[in-house]
């Protein structure tokens, strides 16, 4: 009897066709012999829909095994949909709320990670739009100019840029409040090689696999921007060309940072690697982490000869298991 697997896409968020493009993904790789899949569609108003036409949760989830969720954005990734699924008792891929909303945080991850005695850039947190103005002068004044400007809990680089001085900054995170940021996190612009580094639960015997460090290498000036992961522009060199101590550096941090922010299945860790040191960015907890065609995770996987296929089919297991 096949496993039905429900591949929840879409969702109120701004991360809504990447979610898309992640979901239709795994739909196109589960194993046809072994798996039923459903693919369950949320849309940008979060009414669900099962076979074209809408439905409720607890309609569809009643119909479903397991549950895997390609959900970028606020309600994959800071736990709406996990409690939802804990309710109705579906195994689901991925860390649980908690989990989910600690990788999402970026000033709690970056906690995480000052704890386990690594370098992060330096930052200021904005936590509500009337106090814009009095932060930016206080980054102007502590930070070195430019600083990067980034939505706490928004992923695939959505709302990130670039800025320097008093004027440009404000009208950066005026423009992220404006736009529904639930907060503003200012930090350093670290100047450096950016790599990411993935790891897997139990592949290979291993309770923690190391996948092969990426170097990303966006296009002429541009940093690892929305435009530059999916427009194809951006070199990613899998293994990367870091030397064996870096390697091996980065992926204890990744290792590290999974177990501290309590992820589970897989997860991804983002770094800039720079004379002085490794700097830790943020953690991408599994519905974070994209498996479009584009995406870095399934390069690493290739590049140590795991099909996607069999990587899903491995992540379905894990979450039964549990």
């Amino acid at each position: 009897m096949q496993t039905v697997v429900g591949v929840l896409r879409g969702g109120p968020s701004r991360e809504h066709e990447v979610s898309l493009k992640s979901g239709a993904a795994i739909i196109a790789n589960l194993p046809e012999e072994r798996y039923a899949v459903r693919d369950i569609y949320i849309d940008k108003e979060g009414v669900w829909h099962d076979r074209g036409r809408a439905t409720t949760p607890d309609r569809v989830l009643r119909q479903i095994d397991v549950a895997l969720l390609p959900l970028h954005g606020e309600y994959g990734e800071e736990g709406d949909v996990q409690r939802l699924l804990e309710r109705f008792g579906v195994p689901y891929v991925g860390p649980d709320a908690y989990g989910a909303h600690l990788a999402m945080h970026k000033v709690i991850a970056k906690a995480h990670a000052r704890e386990a005695g690594f370098l992060t850039p330096d930052f200021h947190f904005i936590e509500r739009a009337e106090d814009s103005g009095r932060q930016a002068s206080d980054i102007v004044r502590t930070l070195h100019q430019p600083v990067v400007v980034k939505p706490i809990g928004w992923g695939s680089s959505v709302g990130v840029s670039i800025a320097g001085g008093y004027a440009p900054v404000l009208a950066a995170v005026e423009q992220l409040f404006t736009e529904g940021a639930s907060g503003v996190l200012v930090e350093e612009h670290i100047q450096g090689r950016e790599a990411t580094a993935g790891v897997v639960e139990g592949l290979r015997g291993e309770a923690l696999y190391s996948l092969p460090v990426i170097e990303i290498i966006p296009p002429g000036d541009d940093f690892f921007s929305y435009d530059a992961k999916y427009s194809g522009r951006t070199r990613e060199i899998c293994p990367g060309n870091f030397t064996r101590v870096q390697s091996e550096e980065l992926q204890r941090m990744a290792k590290v940072m999974h177990r501290a922010l309590g992820q589970r299945h897989y997860s991804r860790s983002d770094f800039i690697v720079t004379p002085k040191g490794i700097y830790y960015l943020e953690t991408n907890s599994a519905p974070a982490v994209g498996l479009t065609p584009e995406s870095l995770l399934p390069k690493s996987l290739a590049a140590v000869g795991v099909s996607f296929p069999d990587f899903l089919a491995h992540l379905v297991n894990l979450a039964l298991e549990r």
